[in-house]
Formats: structure tokens, C-alpha cells, sequence
């Protein structure tokens, strides 16, 4: 998965940043830190979602340094939804993907006071779901020069809303238990989602090798079933059934099948 392009320049640069202390994060108190010019904060009604109630209003303030609103003030909201990266070496890498979407940029009344009403909790574009994380971010940003390669005054907010997901399986069939190197070992099997619930489109993944994600995928057919094969290498070791519903509410299944690959060294 490639998720790291220009659209996730804000997601991704106000979390380095913030990582790293150049924006100003929300404290847990109303004060702010010494030197800041205003206080950003940011938060959802209701603060968790389900797969039928995936809307939330979102709702932020903006306040001088001595508590007072701050009006006309130009803040850039996201929802980015976030996917646990893929790493099985313990590289020390980000161990998230963002997705972010725009969600416009609303400002603040005489209150200090903005509102995004009915924003949808969801995922939007047909990128694969695989390894998506319940939790989606709100992020809220006030750039006071309006220019992000100067990040010593920029103010960052964000906060969660759980995308509370349904629960689904996946059932199998192998074409051998026992497999050596240089054999076509077939996986067939069905996804099972919840009721009112499309099955169609869930995809498929087969990983034979602990280094690679997946080493075969698919798309199950309009009643979920679904077909894959892979020709058995000499190191292939860990052999795992994993599913990715179009839906972000419906939760992907695991399922470790029983083969032994009798080519791999013994000992």
C-alpha cells in the first residue's frame, strides 16, 4: 500500500511536527503553553460511530492566550483514516498509514467557535481496507501565516472518533495439508459478513511467507465465495488467510491454516 502521497502532506507533516514540538498540540488543561498566542481544540458529537449512525458533528474552539475567543479564524479540518503499516522486521518506521479527506475550512464566529455539522465517518476512495484501524482521526489546523514551512506558529488539534465495526468470518478448504516446493496448493473458501451486508468485493489475501504481506489475493464472488492457488516455494513457512470487506464497518477475518510445508529444513 502506497498511502503516503501529496494528499497526506498535512496529516503526515502536523503529526512530524507535532512529534517533534515545531506546533503547538491541545493541553489537557485550558491554559496554554508559555509563548503561545492561541489555543486550538477539537472534538465530535457523538464521539464513536456505528455501521448504522456514521454521522458526527465536529465542533472546535479557537481562544486567545488570556481565554478569550478568537474570532475570523481560518482552521483546515481532516478526517484521516489511519492502516497499521505492515512491518514484520520491527524497522523503526511510522507504524501507520493516513488517508486523509478534506473536510473544509470553516471560521471561527465572535465565540471563537466552529462547526462542521453531519461530516460521515467513513472511507471514501477504493484503496484496499486491509489493515484499516477502527479509531478515525479528526485533525484540526490554524496556520497563522498560512505557510506550513513555518511551523513555529501553527496550532494542531485533533481527536478519535471509534468506528465501532461488525464482526465477520471466513471459512476455508485446502487442497493439501502437506505441501513440498514446486507445489500448486488451491485455497477455496467463503466470507461470511454481517446480515444486509454485501459480501461481494471483499477481498482476499493468502500470505505463504512471513516476509511478504500476502503472497496471492482475490475478490469474493457475489455469495462470497472465493478461489486462490500459489505455487509452494522451498521457504515458505507461514501460511494465513486474511479478508478485507469493501465496508469499513465490517471487520476483516484471520485464519491460520494447517499446513506443513515438508520442504523447510527440519531442526
Amino acid at each position: 500500500m502506497t498511502r503516503k502521497s501529496l494528499p497526506t502532506r498535512l496529516a503526515a507533516t502536523t503529526a512530524l511536527l507535532l512529534a517533534a514540538g515545531a506546533l503547538s498540540a491541545p493541553a489537557a488543561s485550558a491554559d496554554p503553553s508559555p509563548g503561545d498566542a492561541y489555543v486550538l481544540k477539537v472534538t465530535t458529537d457523538p464521539a464513536a460511530t456505528t455501521s448504522a449512525d456514521r454521522r458526527v458533528d465536529v465542533i472546535g474552539t479557537v481562544t486567545k492566550a488570556d481565554g478569550t475567543p478568537a474570532p475570523n479564524i481560518p482552521v483546515t479540518v481532516q478526517e484521516v483514516v489511519k492502516f497499521t503499516t505492515w512491518n514484520p522486521w520491527g524497522d523503526p518506521i511510522d507504524p501507520t498509514y493516513y488517508e486523509p479527506r478534506d473536510l473544509g475550512t470553516p471560521v471561527t464566529d465572535a465565540n471563537g467557535r466552529f462547526t462542521i455539522p453531519d461530516v460521515t465517518i467513513d472511507h471514501t476512495t477504493g484503496s484496499s481496507l486491509l489493515n484499516v484501524q477502527q479509531g478515525v482521526d479528526i485533525t484540526a489546523l490554524y496556520d497563522v501565516d498560512g505557510n506550513l514551512n513555518t511551523p513555529q506558529d501553527g496550532y494542531y488539534a485533533d481527536t478519535t472518533v471509534n468506528a465501532n465495526a461488525l464482526p465477520s468470518s471466513v471459512s476455508y478448504r485446502v487442497s493439501k495439508k502437506k505441501v513440498k516446493s514446486g507445489d500448486i496448493l488451491t485455497v477455496s473458501g467463503r466470507v461470511t459478513v454481517p446480515k444486509g451486508v454485501q459480501p461481494a468485493g471483499t477481498e482476499v489475501f493468502l500470505q505463504t511467507y512471513w516476509e511478504q504481506e500476502y503472497d496471492a489475493k482475490t475478490i469474493a464472488t457475489y455469495n462470497g465465495t472465493f478461489v486462490l492457488s500459489v505455487r509452494v516455494t522451498g521457504y515458505d513457512d507461514t501460511f494465513t488467510l486474511r479478508t478485507a470487506p469493501r465496508d469499513m464497518y465490517v471487520a476483516g477475518a484471520t485464519q491460520q491454516l494447517p499446513i506443513t510445508n515438508t520442504s523447510l529444513p527440519r531442526g
